[in-house]
């Protein structure tokens, strides 16, 4: 598979929504005219009238940023493989719920199209009573991804301000006799008198202490 790499600015900052707000940002894409406009139809039948359409998925990465919307659906009929990596790029790079509509796929395909982030992906599904159910399906999945994802960072974060602070201790009872309580202690305190996080000064502390080793 050609390999492309997507140049974007930091993830979009997303807000929480409910997927029967009305006023919604949605982006449509597709090439097809007629399968765009299904779409469309489904969406303004569904009471959303905040929709934009793009009949080419060039520049997407800028367009998503310049449109800033909610929520992306996304037609691909039958793309490449080529097409598809392109989109799975987007899809990371953009942390939005997106709903990726195709006419055919394999295993292999959808299982990569949920590690990129796609919430959902419906395969010979582009019918217009079927818009609305879909976008919700992709909304609610997206939150229950996203808080799983919002969990392991704070928790990666914690395992990591852990060890540095454990660390820090370490090397305050080694190289001044402390005990792991006053290490603890002597490091909450510089990190109250500074206002930074404890985990800051104890970064501080063992980068200080690594360039003198060195």
């Amino acid at each position: 598979m050609v390999q492309r790499t997507i140049e974007a600015p930091a993830p979009l900052a997303f807000s929480v929504f409910d997927s029967s707000d009305r006023r919604l940002k949605i982006l449509v894409i597709d090439e097809t005219p007629i399968r765009r406009a299904i779409l469309e139809s489904g969406l303004k039948e569904a009471g959303f009238s905040d929709v934009t359409t793009l009949d080419s998925a060039n520049h997407l990465v800028e367009q998503i940023y310049k449109l800033d919307p909610d929520v992306i659906l996304i037609d691909l009929d039958n793309p490449s493989r080529d097409v598809l990596e392109q989109m799975f790029q987007v899809s990371r790079a953009v942390r939005r719920p997106i709903a990726m509509f195709v006419e055919q796929s394999d295993k292999a395909t959808i299982e990569e199209a949920i590690d990129a982030g796609v919430s959902a992906y419906i395969v010979d599904g582009l019918k217009k009573e079927r818009v609305k159910p879909i976008l919700e399906m992709t909304v609610s999945r997206f939150k229950a991804f996203d808080r799983l994802r919002t969990e392991l960072e704070e928790t990666k974060s914690a395992l990591k301000d852990r060890k540095v602070i454990d660390r820090a201790k370490g090397i305050l009872m080694k190289s001044r006799g402390m005990s792991e309580d006053e290490a603890y202690g002597l490091l909450r305190k510089t990190a109250m008198g500074q206002g930074k996080r404890l985990a800051e000064v104890a970064e501080g502390l063992v980068s200080s202490f690594e360039l003198l080793k060195d």
